[in-house]
């Protein structure tokens, strides 16, 4: 009997359409490659569809979305609307009504030719980044008092909880030894100036005690941000807290050569998880065919790596990988001179003979 993956389609806004169009294409070639079959169930939520019918997402399609094995977002966010509004309730209600506690960042360079520090190769450049993706200053826990007058007082609390940071822990020391390339583990943290930090300390070493096998280091934030520019090769597996991660995740990803290849996982292992490319909806760009789409294919590749086709990942990666060292893929951003459609069609033409171990 042939596997049936079920995936919800979220295109969103912007350049997400586009991007999400060949991240398709791609998973259909590389199902019928390998032998599975996708069930695809498109949802038109974004900001056309709440200007149409003031509609976020509604607890309908919420519930009906929790009944697939996996979701592939392309982007969020439109300048007609307020910043956030559609952000908050649509991409914050995936990740917290589903409880997707894992927020997955590959560092990963393909070509040297793509990044910007001076004398990186590949082999430097290789590491992953374990955020947590439900606590932290984004629980939604904030507020306003004399809003709008010159005694305002804004306010926004941070969250930690002994489960939550012991859950990514945990899940972070298992991901350093599947990875089996350094076992280590870097905790990013910045606990000598945020004091309820000391929870992910204490909470690293001793979770770390389980795992004698995987060598534990320590870097605040400040100092982790600049090893990531001067020795990116010293990290293999990153954990840290849900807003460090989003900032260390951006400038990683642009050393792997920017915002055009990275791609990100929203995990809860076992449960229906949420893949999409951590570029923006760039809406300047939307409809003109220019968008790079590479990410939202890595995102592909991601979905289908957590679904158990490791083989079809892998193809995807390798041949994203063969067309960035050729420079067929001669760059990732949208002047690269190809279109978006273009990228698309390369990616489809090598996919049968990526190097794909048996």
């Amino acid at each position: 009997m042939t596997r049936t993956h079920a995936i919800a389609v979220i295109p969103g806004d912007g350049i997400g359409p586009e991007v999400v169009r060949e991240g398709l294409r791609v998973l259909e070639r590389v199902a019928a490659v390998e032998g599975f079959a996708v069930r695809l169930t498109r949802y038109p939520f974004g900001a056309e569809h709440y200007l149409k019918t003031q509609e976020v997402l509604p607890d309908a399609a919420f519930d009906e979305i929790k009944g697939h094995d996996a979701i592939l977002l392309g982007a969020i966010g439109d300048p007609r609307i307020a910043v956030g509004y559609l952000e908050f309730g649509i991409i914050a209600r995936l990740r917290f009504g589903l409880d997707l506690f894992v927020n997955l960042r590959p560092v990963k360079l393909y070509a040297e030719h793509l990044c910007p520090l001076k004398d990186k190769r590949p082999e430097d450049v290789d590491f992953v980044v374990v955020r947590e993706n439900t606590e932290d200053a984004y629980a939604g826990m904030y507020g306003h008092f004399k809003k709008g007058t010159p005694d305002e007082i804004a306010t926004q609390e941070i969250l930690f909880t002994r489960k939550g940071t012991e859950r990514v822990v945990r899940y972070a020391f298992d991901l350093a030894r599947r990875r089996a390339k350094g076992k280590k583990l870097t905790l990013v943290d910045k606990a000598n100036a945020v004091r309820a930090m000391d929870l992910w300390t204490r909470v690293f070493e001793e979770v770390g005690r389980e795992y004698p096998d995987i060598a534990r280091e320590h870097a605040y934030i400040d100092a982790a941000t600049m090893w990531c520019v001067k020795n990116p090769e010293w990290f293999d597996t990153v954990v840290t807290s849900n807003m460090f991660g989003d900032i260390l995740t951006d400038l990683a990803a642009m050393i792997q050569g920017g915002l055009g290849v990275a791609a990100s996982g929203n995990i809860h292992p076992g449960r229906v998880s949420l893949f999409e490319p951590i570029h923006g909806s760039a809406p300047k760009y939307a409809g003109k065919n220019v968008a790079n789409p590479v990410a939202t294919i890595m995102a592909v590749s991601m979905l289908l790596d957590y679904l158990g086709e490791a083989r079809a990942a892998t193809r995807i990666e390798e041949t994203v990988a063969g067309l960035l060292r050729s420079k067929r893929i001669p760059s990732l951003s949208s002047d690269s001179g190809l279109s978006t459609s273009q990228v698309g069609d390369l990616v489809l033409a090598a996919l049968e003979d990526a190097p794909v171990p048996r």
